[in-house]
């Protein structure tokens, strides 16, 4: 019995300590309710309860959650009914509230999640519901962020995971979309050969100019190259004619003029009667020498009036 006693006392004290003594981790908040009455909210450290009296009746994590909203049919503005879930992040702010003002705030937030997101839906075409993804999250945070303040939870975000249209408005949707890319290609392909034919229309038009360009420089040099061979000639006949003049002043150069006109006199004369069936006979073709000394008396004349031969054009 004397043994006893100790060892009674001894196991008294380890429950009263045990009982007592409490050690909060961080980021959390345990909820003290004295007598069943809120008494205080713990934070993290070392503390002190009164044995028997004191009880931790709540522990609440002060980290942000995600809690998984489940998928629920929504219908939309243009009654077509769609499958939606998502995910909600929340934290505790309050642990006293988060503990006596909703018997379960997770529960709730996404009841009311559920609840807000079919009502945005509603107000939304399909079209538009995966367009306005960010506008219906938004729309959810807000109304789940008043809603919870009394709870003493903040609502950090909202996001919808998926959107499950129903078969037949699925394949729509997927014809559409092959409607939409295929007049897309049809558009390219046009653009494309658009630009093509500007570029061949362009191309030709440059191949035009060029030609247009390379006929004018060939004209201009055939005609640079004709007043040349003018110019040329023009000398080489000057030079003849003073060649000619001189030889006529030169002794015998007369009479050998007067044999030259009358042996191309003959010539010519032959000539005509061999290319033409009607025959034209001068008057006095039996004198000869008269025409001859005639056209002596014409180079006597000019010989007296002195030579007239244009200069020799220098180049």
């Amino acid at each position: 019995m004397e043994f006893i006693i100790p060892i009674g006392v001894v196991l008294l004290i380890i429950v009263v300590l045990l009982k007592s003594a409490r050690v909060v981790p961080q980021r959390k908040a345990f909820v003290v309710e004295r007598l069943g009455k809120y008494s205080r909210t713990l934070e993290a450290g070392f503390h002190i309860l009164v044995p028997f009296i004191d009880k931790v009746a709540y522990k609440h994590s002060l980290k942000e959650i995600a809690v998984d909203v489940p998928s629920q049919m929504c219908i939309t503005q243009d009654n077509i009914a769609i499958e939606i879930d998502g995910v909600l992040y929340l934290q505790v702010l309050d642990a006293k509230n988060a503990s006596y003002g909703i018997e379960d705030y997770m529960y709730a937030s996404t009841q009311l999640a559920q609840t807000t997101l079919r009502s945005e839906i509603g107000k939304l075409e399909l079209d538009r519901t995966f367009e306005e993804r960010d506008t219906v999250n938004s729309n959810i945070i807000l109304a789940l962020d008043k809603a919870s303040e009394p709870w003493g939870i903040k609502i950090t975000r909202y996001e919808i995971a998926n959107i499950t249209p129903p078969p037949s408005v699925q394949d729509a949707l997927e014809k559409q979309m092959r409607a939409e890319r295929e007049r897309r290609a049809v558009i390219a392909e046009s653009e494309g050969e658009k630009e093509a034919q500007i570029n061949v229309a362009e191309g030709e038009k440059q191949q035009v100019i060029k030609q247009s360009e390379a006929i004018r420089d060939k004209q201009v040099n055939e005609a640079e190259g004709k007043a040349k061979e003018i110019e040329m000639l023009a000398t080489a006949t000057a030079m003849g004619i003073r060649a000619i003049a001189e030889a006529i002043e030169s002794p015998g150069g007369a009479q050998a003029v007067n044999l030259r006109i009358a042996e191309q006199y003959v010539k010519e004369f032959g000539n005509l009667a061999k290319t033409n069936n009607t025959l034209i006979i001068p008057n006095n073709l039996s004198d000869v020498g008269g025409m001859v000394a005639g056209l002596a008396k014409v180079l006597d004349a000019t010989k007296d009036s002195g030579p007239n031969v244009p200069p020799i054009p220098k180049g």
